[in-house]
């Protein structure tokens, strides 16, 4: 499996979500990507994360693999907000305080303004995570957002990862990534960037 981390995920956590993904979320046929490119399979995660068997088990599995001393989770809207939300609510429940954020797509121009709605701080030691990727542009967006908040990026983590080339684009900007699971988990080649 493509999970590792600070320990490894329990069977117990990582075979009923890569079922539950199988089952929900995971659709063939003829798609074209956000990048333009074209797939025979496609995945739409929100069909997994958003489910309520699924949610503690995307919860589970983030919280393994974020370090201690993160503070803060949360990433760009859509992807990132199911994943984020569950995953501070269990760990608050666990009395491990995380705030939620989301990042918004554009700038807002009234009220409070600016890309962050949520709780996050300058200082704040951010996972920024998705619920699927595969270039990984979304949660460098996101990264880069969160640092210009005055908060420090120091995981980029996604449910899954469908193209296998994330590691290298989040390592040119400093950053680990990590993802739950992989395409070849689901068993699927990676897409590539």
């Amino acid at each position: 499996m493509t999970a590792a981390g600070p320990g490894r995920l329990p069977d117990a956590v990582l075979e009923p979500l890569k079922s539950h993904l199988l089952a929900h979320a995971v659709r063939m046929g003829d798609f074209v990507l956000k990048s333009g490119r074209r797939s025979s399979w496609f995945i739409d995660a929100k069909q997994t994360v958003c489910r309520p068997e699924a949610m503690l088990l995307v919860a589970e599995a983030v919280l393994a693999l974020m370090p201690e001393d993160a503070t803060a989770v949360g990433g760009l809207t859509m992807g990132a907000d199911p994943v984020a939300f569950v995953t501070a609510a269990v760990a608050a429940g666990r009395n491990r305080p995380l705030k939620a954020f989301s990042v918004r797509k554009a700038v807002k121009d009234h009220g409070g303004g600016g890309r962050i709605a949520g709780a996050l701080d300058p200082g704040d030691r951010v996972v920024v995570t998705e619920d699927a990727v595969t270039r990984g542009t979304s949660l460098l967006e996101a990264a880069r957002a969160v640092r210009e908040a005055g908060a420090e990026p120091v995981l980029l983590l996604a449910v899954v990862d469908r193209g296998g080339t994330v590691t290298e684009l989040a390592a040119a900007e400093g950053l680990p990534f990590r993802a739950v699971l992989g395409a070849p988990d689901l068993g699927f080649p990676f897409e590539g960037g």
